[in-house]
């Protein structure tokens, strides 16, 4: 994996998660057991219910927030991003890692602002749609990829983000698998523990099957550019990975049409008097 080179690997990553309820406490605590020992990880969490409209911000901020680099934004509602400004001008972060794992949480509007106001802070972000997807150089699934250019945000996608594995195949089944980046929620984890002694051929189901079982807690939700839903798109980004990891030990399964029977060769017809084939 191409690792990102920046002067900020060379010192502490110090990462400030804001929380609103299980998807995001789930996501910062696993990110607070397995960072790197170089990570400093504090979490501050925030109710389920604020205003939606928030005026007076400083009003709802903990009243020790640390210092940090990064600020990770995991909200549940519309209203913690909107005191995610306020927040980043409070602990002096650099840059900030807001994900859409559901659309209510950051929509396409309030992303927008978002970006605006972080702007005139001189603050980075980046928004994965879904988290899953975050790698040192992209964000996103499919069509809908695109890059980015944060360095603290490469750094953190070094260690969490779209998840990256290496397997070992023996007589046929997974023989051992290692988790090279880990999705941020702890999924790849948990997926390739339970993947040991499954037949190949069976794999990449198995794999569907274990990240809905973590369960994943992307949204159900229908999102309007994939087309599809956010845990949808996640379960397929966990598959590709494995796909990719499997290599030549996945068999490629052609179907043929009902009805269709291959001509043999030398059932064909060459042409003949002078006839061109048809």
């Amino acid at each position: 994996m191409n690792r990102a080179n920046d002067q900020t690997n060379a010192s502490p990553l110090r990462i400030l998660c804001i929380t609103q309820g299980q998807w995001g406490e789930r996501i910062a605590a696993n990110i607070q057991q397995t960072a790197p020992a170089d990570w400093s990880v504090e979490i501050r969490s925030f109710p389920r219910v604020l205003p939606p409209v928030i005026d007076d911000p400083e009003d709802f901020l903990p009243p020790d927030l640390p210092e940090s680099d990064l600020l990770l934004a995991l909200g549940e509602t519309s209203s913690l991003a909107q005191l995610v400004p306020e927040i980043a001008g409070a602990t002096g972060v650099k840059a900030v890692l807001a994900p859409i794992d559901r659309n209510e949480s950051l929509p396409p509007g309030l992303v927008g602002q978002l970006q605006g106001w972080l702007g005139q802070l001189g603050v980075g972000v980046v928004f994965p749609r879904p988290f899953c997807s975050l790698t040192e150089e992209t964000i996103n699934h499919g069509r809908m990829q695109t890059t980015y250019d944060e360095p603290l945000v490469r750094r953190f996608a070094s260690s969490f983000g779209k998840p990256e594995l290496m397997v070992q195949v023996e007589h046929g089944r997974v023989a051992q698998v290692e988790v090279m980046r880990d999705a941020a929620c702890g999924c790849a984890r948990y997926v390739a523990e339970h993947l040991e002694g499954i037949p190949v051929d069976q794999a990449l189901e198995e794999a569907g099957m274990l990240h809905h079982h973590f369960p994943c807690l992307a949204s159900m939700n229908q999102d309007s550019d994939y087309h599809d839903t956010l845990m949808h798109v996640s379960g397929n980004i966990l598959k590709d990975g494995l796909k990719e990891a499997l290599g030549d030990h996945l068999k490629v399964a052609y179907v043929r049409p009902a009805g269709q029977v291959e001509q043999a060769p030398s059932e064909l017809e060459a042409p003949s008097n002078g006839e061109a084939a048809a």
